[in-house]
């Protein structure tokens, strides 16, 4: 049995964005995880700077032209198979995040233990910081779950899933919760009250929005442990301290077994 050391993380797309993906790459490349899911990242020219810095990941998958389908990158040190972007309704309010043409990146990546689909996700920001079930974008993210949902019914049971991303929904959402389920996910971080969101002084305790959901394939187990990661400030190449990004990285450590 191999462990799976994977990495989720939101990078930011705004502010100085080159400076930090510079550092994020530079930090990855120092690091043992075995497969990174990013979400953000906007700009395929993004995807090359952070391609530039981490050279160890000789797999890159992600979607679109000059603007990136989702913002979503997948860095693998492992072949990355069969892959495909699929978008999520655009329903609720108009905003601006309809840009961003959200939606989850599914890829088959051949581990040394075989098949594993990742599925690397980004779902809609809830404006209210409300997540009571009759909220206007909770109701966008159960659209958004109900998507996902059939993606990951329609993958073979005889392999198994990694969900990973950033949910904007709190653990204990009802959402989550009863997506959680009805796929029969499990979450890794199950119990962990941390939030993934860097607190600030507008929203002092943030929930977790960030999660990794695994599902084991037919009569196999697929367990682990996470912890958060790029916590704290770090030095750009100019000198600067700056956070990676607003939200913490979440690194897993699955093990598959018979």
């Amino acid at each position: 049995m191999t462990a799976l050391r994977l990495l989720t993380m939101n990078t930011l797309f705004t502010g100085d964005v080159p400076a930090r993906l510079r550092a994020l790459g530079a930090a990855l490349e120092r690091s043992d995880h075995d497969i990174v899911c990013l979400q953000e990242v906007m700009f395929r020219r993004h995807a090359r700077l952070i391609r530039r810095a981490a050279p160890a990941y000789r797999h890159v998958a992600c979607s679109g032209g000059v603007l990136l389908k989702g913002g979503l990158v997948l860095l693998s040190r492992w072949p990355i198979g069969r892959r495909r972007f699929v978008p999520y309704p655009m329903t609720g309010p108009v905003r601006g995040e309809f840009l961003m043409r959200k939606g989850a990146q599914v890829a088959s990546i051949a581990t040394p233990d075989g098949e594993l689909v990742l599925v690397n996700t980004h779902l809609s920001a809830n404006r209210d910081d409300d997540w009571a079930p009759t909220n206007r974008y909770t109701r966008i993210a159960r659209a958004e779950l109900a998507r996902l949902d059939g993606l990951i019914a329609a993958i073979d049971p005889s392999v198994p899933v990694v969900v990973v991303g950033d949910l904007n929904l709190p653990r204990d959402s009802a959402a989550l919760t009863d997506f959680v389920s009805a796929t029969g996910l499990t979450d890794v971080l199950a119990g962990d009250t941390r939030p993934t969101y860097r607190p600030t002084p507008r929203w002092p305790s943030p929930p977790a929005l960030d999660h990794i959901l695994v599902r084991a394939a037919a009569g196999e187990t697929l367990t682990g442990d996470a912890d958060l990661v790029f916590q704290d400030k770090v030095t750009l190449s100019d000198g600067r301290q700056a956070h990676l990004s607003d939200h913490y990285g979440v690194r897993a450590r699955l093990i598959r077994s018979t």
